[in-house]
Protein backbone atom coordinates (compact mmCIF):
# COMPACT_ATOMS: atom_id res chain seq x y z
CA UNK A 1 0.00 0.00 0.00
CA UNK A 2 1.27 3.53 -0.71
CA UNK A 3 2.41 5.49 2.29
CA UNK A 4 -0.12 7.94 3.61
CA UNK A 5 0.81 11.58 3.30
CA UNK A 6 0.90 13.48 6.56
CA UNK A 7 -0.18 17.08 6.92
CA UNK A 8 2.49 19.69 7.46
CA UNK A 9 2.94 20.25 11.16
CA UNK A 10 3.98 23.74 12.19
CA UNK A 11 7.06 24.16 14.40
CA UNK A 12 6.34 24.24 18.12
CA UNK A 13 7.25 27.92 18.20
CA UNK A 14 4.89 28.81 15.33
CA UNK A 15 2.19 30.63 17.35
CA UNK A 16 4.70 32.89 19.08
CA UNK A 17 6.62 33.39 15.83
CA UNK A 18 3.45 34.56 14.05
CA UNK A 19 2.36 36.80 16.91
CA UNK A 20 5.72 38.53 17.26
CA UNK A 21 6.17 38.88 13.50
CA UNK A 22 2.73 40.39 12.86
CA UNK A 23 3.04 42.80 15.77
CA UNK A 24 6.38 44.01 14.40
CA UNK A 25 4.97 44.37 10.88
CA UNK A 26 2.08 46.53 12.07
CA UNK A 27 4.62 48.95 13.50
CA UNK A 28 7.45 48.79 10.98
CA UNK A 29 6.05 47.56 7.66
CA UNK A 30 6.68 49.91 4.75
CA UNK A 31 3.73 51.63 3.11
CA UNK A 32 4.41 50.30 -0.38
CA UNK A 33 1.81 51.25 -3.01
CA UNK A 34 1.03 47.69 -4.13
CA UNK A 35 0.16 46.83 -0.53
CA UNK A 36 -2.81 49.18 -0.77
CA UNK A 37 -4.61 47.17 -3.43
CA UNK A 38 -6.09 43.71 -3.86
CA UNK A 39 -6.57 44.13 -7.60
CA UNK A 40 -5.14 40.92 -9.09
CA UNK A 41 -3.77 42.62 -12.19
CA UNK A 42 -2.05 45.40 -10.24
CA UNK A 43 -0.58 42.87 -7.82
CA UNK A 44 0.59 40.70 -10.71
CA UNK A 45 2.36 43.63 -12.37
CA UNK A 46 4.12 44.48 -9.11
CA UNK A 47 5.33 40.90 -8.68
CA UNK A 48 6.73 40.76 -12.22
CA UNK A 49 8.53 44.06 -11.68
CA UNK A 50 9.91 43.11 -8.28
CA UNK A 51 11.72 40.12 -9.75
CA UNK A 52 15.38 41.20 -9.80
CA UNK A 53 14.56 44.91 -9.45
CA UNK A 54 14.95 47.13 -6.39
CA UNK A 55 11.80 48.21 -4.57
CA UNK A 56 12.66 51.90 -4.93
CA UNK A 57 12.75 51.61 -8.72
CA UNK A 58 9.50 49.64 -8.87
CA UNK A 59 7.81 52.33 -6.77
CA UNK A 60 8.45 54.70 -9.68
CA UNK A 61 7.62 52.43 -12.61
CA UNK A 62 4.62 50.53 -11.23
CA UNK A 63 2.14 53.45 -11.19
CA UNK A 64 3.38 54.67 -14.57
CA UNK A 65 2.87 51.25 -16.14
CA UNK A 66 -0.63 50.95 -14.66
CA UNK A 67 -1.53 54.44 -15.86
CA UNK A 68 -0.66 53.41 -19.41
CA UNK A 69 -2.13 49.89 -19.18
CA UNK A 70 -4.79 50.11 -16.42
CA UNK A 71 -6.34 46.67 -17.00
CA UNK A 72 -5.23 43.27 -18.17
CA UNK A 73 -7.30 43.76 -21.33
CA UNK A 74 -5.60 47.09 -22.02
CA UNK A 75 -2.23 45.40 -21.76
CA UNK A 76 -3.38 42.52 -23.96
CA UNK A 77 -4.36 44.90 -26.76
CA UNK A 78 -1.10 46.86 -26.63
CA UNK A 79 1.66 46.53 -29.20
CA UNK A 80 4.81 44.71 -27.99
CA UNK A 81 6.88 47.81 -28.71
CA UNK A 82 4.66 49.89 -26.42
CA UNK A 83 4.99 47.37 -23.60
CA UNK A 84 8.75 47.26 -23.97
CA UNK A 85 8.90 51.04 -24.02
CA UNK A 86 7.03 51.22 -20.70
CA UNK A 87 9.45 48.65 -19.26
CA UNK A 88 12.53 50.70 -20.20
CA UNK A 89 14.70 51.21 -17.13
CA UNK A 90 13.64 48.02 -15.37
CA UNK A 91 15.78 45.64 -17.42
CA UNK A 92 15.26 41.90 -17.86
CA UNK A 93 12.81 42.49 -20.71
CA UNK A 94 11.79 38.86 -20.81
CA UNK A 95 9.56 39.69 -17.85
CA UNK A 96 7.68 42.26 -19.92
CA UNK A 97 7.26 39.79 -22.78
CA UNK A 98 5.92 37.14 -20.39
CA UNK A 99 3.56 39.61 -18.74
CA UNK A 100 2.26 40.68 -22.15
CA UNK A 101 1.77 37.05 -23.23
CA UNK A 102 -0.01 36.33 -19.95
CA UNK A 103 -2.39 39.25 -20.46
CA UNK A 104 -3.26 38.07 -23.96
CA UNK A 105 -3.83 34.50 -22.79
CA UNK A 106 -6.01 35.52 -19.84
CA UNK A 107 -8.02 37.92 -22.01
CA UNK A 108 -8.52 35.36 -24.76
CA UNK A 109 -9.25 32.28 -22.67
CA UNK A 110 -10.47 33.55 -19.28
CA UNK A 111 -12.36 36.74 -20.13
CA UNK A 112 -9.65 38.83 -18.50
CA UNK A 113 -9.94 37.17 -15.09
CA UNK A 114 -6.68 36.29 -13.38
CA UNK A 115 -7.01 32.95 -11.54
CA UNK A 116 -7.03 32.82 -7.76
CA UNK A 117 -5.61 29.32 -7.26
CA UNK A 118 -1.90 28.56 -7.51
CA UNK A 119 -2.29 25.57 -9.84
CA UNK A 120 -4.02 27.69 -12.49
CA UNK A 121 -1.66 30.62 -11.96
CA UNK A 122 1.36 28.41 -12.59
CA UNK A 123 0.01 27.54 -16.03
CA UNK A 124 0.44 31.17 -17.11
CA UNK A 125 3.57 32.56 -18.82
CA UNK A 126 6.30 33.76 -16.47
CA UNK A 127 4.68 32.48 -13.27
CA UNK A 128 6.53 30.03 -11.07
CA UNK A 129 5.82 28.67 -7.64
CA UNK A 130 6.70 31.83 -5.74
CA UNK A 131 4.78 34.26 -7.97
CA UNK A 132 1.71 32.01 -7.94
CA UNK A 133 1.72 31.98 -4.15
CA UNK A 134 2.29 35.72 -3.96
CA UNK A 135 -0.58 36.59 -6.30
CA UNK A 136 -2.96 34.16 -4.58
CA UNK A 137 -2.02 35.62 -1.20
CA UNK A 138 -1.69 39.33 -1.96
CA UNK A 139 -4.61 39.65 -4.38
CA UNK A 140 -7.02 37.02 -3.07
CA UNK A 141 -5.86 36.69 0.56
CA UNK A 142 -5.46 32.95 0.26
CA UNK A 143 -3.35 31.09 2.83
CA UNK A 144 -0.65 30.07 0.36
CA UNK A 145 3.10 30.03 0.99
CA UNK A 146 5.22 32.42 -1.06
CA UNK A 147 8.88 31.63 -0.49
CA UNK A 148 11.25 34.06 -2.16
CA UNK A 149 14.92 34.58 -1.26
CA UNK A 150 14.09 36.74 1.76
CA UNK A 151 11.49 34.34 3.15
CA UNK A 152 13.75 31.33 2.62
CA UNK A 153 16.50 33.06 4.59
CA UNK A 154 14.19 33.82 7.51
CA UNK A 155 12.77 30.29 7.63
CA UNK A 156 16.20 28.70 7.36
CA UNK A 157 17.69 30.77 10.17
CA UNK A 158 14.63 30.54 12.41
CA UNK A 159 13.69 26.88 12.00
CA UNK A 160 16.04 24.90 9.73
CA UNK A 161 19.67 26.09 9.96
CA UNK A 162 20.92 22.96 8.19
CA UNK A 163 18.40 22.99 5.33
CA UNK A 164 20.26 22.90 2.02
CA UNK A 165 19.66 21.78 -1.54
CA UNK A 166 16.43 20.46 -3.00
CA UNK A 167 15.42 18.64 0.18
CA UNK A 168 16.08 21.78 2.19
CA UNK A 169 13.98 23.90 -0.16
CA UNK A 170 11.14 21.40 0.14
CA UNK A 171 11.32 21.64 3.92
CA UNK A 172 11.21 25.44 3.80
CA UNK A 173 8.10 25.41 1.61
CA UNK A 174 6.46 22.89 3.93
CA UNK A 175 7.21 25.05 6.94
CA UNK A 176 5.93 28.18 5.20
CA UNK A 177 2.66 26.41 4.42
CA UNK A 178 2.31 25.13 7.97
CA UNK A 179 2.68 28.62 9.44
CA UNK A 180 -0.56 29.79 7.80
CA UNK A 181 -3.70 29.38 9.87
CA UNK A 182 -6.54 30.58 7.65
CA UNK A 183 -7.47 32.53 4.52
CA UNK A 184 -8.16 36.24 4.74
CA UNK A 185 -6.36 39.34 5.94
CA UNK A 186 -4.09 37.36 8.27
CA UNK A 187 -2.76 35.28 5.35
CA UNK A 188 -1.96 38.46 3.41
CA UNK A 189 -0.33 40.07 6.45
CA UNK A 190 1.78 37.04 7.34
CA UNK A 191 3.37 36.75 3.90
CA UNK A 192 3.99 40.49 3.72
CA UNK A 193 5.48 40.46 7.21
CA UNK A 194 7.91 37.60 6.73
CA UNK A 195 9.12 39.09 3.43
CA UNK A 196 9.57 42.44 5.15
CA UNK A 197 11.58 40.86 7.95
CA UNK A 198 13.93 39.29 5.42
CA UNK A 199 14.27 42.54 3.50
CA UNK A 200 14.87 44.86 6.45
CA UNK A 201 16.21 42.87 9.41
CA UNK A 202 17.18 39.28 8.57
CA UNK A 203 19.25 40.39 5.60
CA UNK A 204 21.77 38.36 3.63
CA UNK A 205 24.85 40.41 4.45
CA UNK A 206 24.11 41.23 8.09
CA UNK A 207 21.49 39.60 10.28
CA UNK A 208 20.36 42.39 12.62
CA UNK A 209 19.50 39.99 15.41
CA UNK A 210 19.34 42.75 18.00
CA UNK A 211 16.40 44.28 16.10
CA UNK A 212 14.65 41.02 15.26
CA UNK A 213 11.15 40.54 16.71
CA UNK A 214 11.38 36.74 16.49
CA UNK A 215 14.85 36.36 17.97
CA UNK A 216 13.44 34.66 21.07
CA UNK A 217 12.14 31.74 18.97
CA UNK A 218 14.90 31.70 16.33
CA UNK A 219 17.38 28.82 16.29
CA UNK A 220 20.27 31.01 15.13
CA UNK A 221 19.39 34.37 16.69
Amino acid sequence: MPAKSTPNRPPAAAPEFRQRLLRWFRRHGRDLPWRRTRDPYAVLVSEFMLQQTQVSRVEVYWPQFLARFPTVKALASARPAAVRESWEGLGYYRRAANLHALARLVTREQAGTIPSDTASLRQLPGIGRYTAGAVASFAYERAEPAVDTNVARVLRRAFHPRARGTAGDHKLWQTAASLHTRHGRSAWAFNQAIMELGALVCTARIAKCGECPVRKVCKTG
